[in-house]
Formats: structure tokens, sequence, C-alpha cells
């Protein structure tokens, strides 16, 4: 069995080439000629595979390590033959830990207070209904806005496959009966707004450029503006003008339209500005890899493969730090989302 892997997903590598004949890329390298003879291919986001990467090639499997799989022609693999797989979940405990992290800082700041404030949830799936939890504890209220959820809810029926979007049946139920309210409503009670959906333009509830001028006119309290999610779900220039008019008070952004350039105005404007990072931790890493082996063997009928173990924790995480190191050097965004210093979410 032969795998291209994107080299730098990490605990993966040594464990699958006790089965397979390993051939590790870097993400650009990743070309048709390079997967043409492979059975399966395991990837990120910066590699898109769909027909001018896969076609006439022997993959049968293409596996993401990331909760998210935009970058895959899903459509085009179901049509021709090649299953794939992505990580749901995998990194949603590190997601969480940044955007607490960032909250934090933020009230230490005094951009926000916690106690009594009113955070708006967008987006209910693993990370979503994770940093619910984490506001709840912080002493925020919690709304949350999730229309596939809602109408779940309403209808009994489930939408474009919603609970895959969750751990269990008993987080989905519990989740039925919070508190959901619509897209205007958020924005009209929010102190806080945190982006936790996937990137579709299709579909009865596309999130491409959801927050745009219209959503940002539409603000009544200010709020912090938090992006962990896709940098497609923002558009860019309504943030930058509502930065500047004061719509919202701050903002916290770790994903980009255009990754990896980085608008430059939009980089100096909000306060925390981190290279898609927020789900990087090694706890997350590990769990990725993990969920691609388990697919890889199954898929093949392998016994199972075991992966690494992270290091221990060298310091708590340092939002601020991966901020600075971004504003002072935007055009190695790559590079810096590539040796990236994995934190542990347990410090």
């Amino acid at each position: 069995m032969k795998v291209v892997v994107d080299e730098h997903i990490p605990y993966l590598l040594t464990p699958l080439r006790r089965v397979a004949e390993v051939t590790a890329l870097p993400a650009e390298a990743i070309t048709a000629e390079a997967v043409r003879e492979a059975d399966a291919l395991v990837v990120r986001t910066r590699t898109r595979c769909d027909a001018s990467l896969l076609a006439g090639s022997r993959v049968r499997i293409v596996a993401t390590a990331t909760i998210g799989y935009d970058h895959i022609d899903t459509s085009w693999c179901e049509a021709n033959g090649i299953r794939w797989t992505n990580a749901p979940g995998c990194n949603a405990s590190s997601v969480c830990q940044y955007v607490e992290c960032a909250l934090r800082l933020m009230a230490d700041e005094g951009v926000i207070t916690l106690s009594g404030s009113t955070i708006g949830i967008v987006g209910l799936g693993h990370v979503g209904s994770r940093v619910k939890v984490m506001a709840e504890r912080l002493g925020l209220r919690v709304l949350c806005c999730d229309p596939p959820l809602a109408e779940e809810r309403s209808t009994g029926q489930q939408v474009n496959k919603s609970t895959s979007r969750f751990a269990d049946r008993t987080q989905r139920a519990d989740l039925l009966t919070c508190c959901l309210v619509d897209l205007n409503t958020l924005a009209a009670e929010s102190d806080i707004l945190t982006f936790h959906v996937p990137l579709t333009k299709d579909g009865p509830y596309p999130t491409w450029h959801m927050a745009d001028d219209a959503f940002f006119a539409s603000l009544r309290r200010k709020p912090l503006f938090i992006n962990t999610s896709r940098g497609g779900v923002v558009e860019t220039e309504a943030l930058k003008s509502a930065l500047q008019s004061g719509q919202i008070r701050q903002a916290v952004i770790d994903v980009w339209e255009g990754e990896p350039h980085v608008d430059l105005d939009l980089l100096r404007l909000a306060r925390i500005t981190t290279p898609h990072i927020a789900g990087y931790s090694a706890d997350g890493k590990a769990r990725a890899s993990q969920m691609v082996l388990d697919a890889l063997t199954a898929f093949f009928g392998l016994p199972p493969i075991v992966a690494e173990t992270p290091p221990p924790a060298v310091a708590p995480y340092d939002i601020d730090a991966d901020s600075r190191r971004l504003k002072a050097s935007p055009d190695t965004f790559e590079h810096q989302r590539n040796h990236y210093p994995l934190r542990r979410e347990t410090e």
C-alpha cells in the first residue's frame, strides 16, 4: 500500500510506515504526478483534492486531518469511486481553549467584561457546543444561532446530515433544548460574537460572507468579534469597515480570506491576529492523526495503528505571543503555521 502524506501532519508518519510505503511531502509538492501511484492520500486544508489532482491516479481514499473539508471536491470523489474522510471534532477542545484565552485577555485589557455579558455563538457543532459550555462556566449569558439545528427542532427532520456535527445523540438532544435564536436576535443582543461554522456556498444555509456589511450594520452593542471558523465566512472589507467605524469594539482573527496571504489593514486593526492555529494543539493534532489512521486501517482492512503521544506541555498558552509573531512577520504566515510550537490543552 502506497500513501502520500502531508509532511506537516504530526504523530502519524512513524506508525503508518510500519504498514505502508509512505511518501511525506510539503503541501505544495502534493501534485498529480506525486499521487499518481498512491493508494491513499492524507492531507490538510492546503491541498485541493479534485479532478486536477486525482484524475487518472490510483487513489482510493482521501483522508484529511482536519474538521473542515471544503478543500475536497466531495461530489467528484464520490462520483469517481474515491472515499473521503475528515476528522470531525478533532480540534474542538483546542479551538475552545483559544477562544477562552482570547476572552480572558480581552477582559484583562478592559475590552469586555465576562460576568453578565452576552456571548452569541454562531454554529453549535463540535466546537460551538464546547464554547457554549466554557462560556457558561465563565458566567456569560449564552445565545446560540444554528439554523440547521433550529429547523431540526422545528420539524423533527435532520438537515444536511446535521448529526455528524455532534459528538453523539445525547449531545444533539441537549442542544435541541438550548436557547436558539436567529442571527438578527444574536446581532442585537450580543456583547461578544464568535463564529464556529463550516464554509459553504450552497444548500439552504450558506455561510459564505454571512458576516457582511448588512450584518455588521445590524449590531447594537458594538461586540467583540471572534472568527476561528473559515476566512470566507466574513467579508474582509466589511469587517475592516466595522472596526474603523466602531460597529464592533475589537476583533480576534485566526482565519483569513486568501490564506496564506493576510490583509495587512485587518492585521493592523484587529487586536489578536493568528495564522490559522486556533485548533493547533498537540492534543487536537494527535486526535486528528488517530482518526486518519483509523480510517485507513478500516478501509484497507489493516490491524489497528496507534498515533504517537504528544510531548508534555512546556508553558501555559500565550495567545498574545502568537499574535505578536504574525503581526511582526505576516509574510511568514505559512511557515508559522507549519512550524507552530504545538500547545497542550491541559495546562
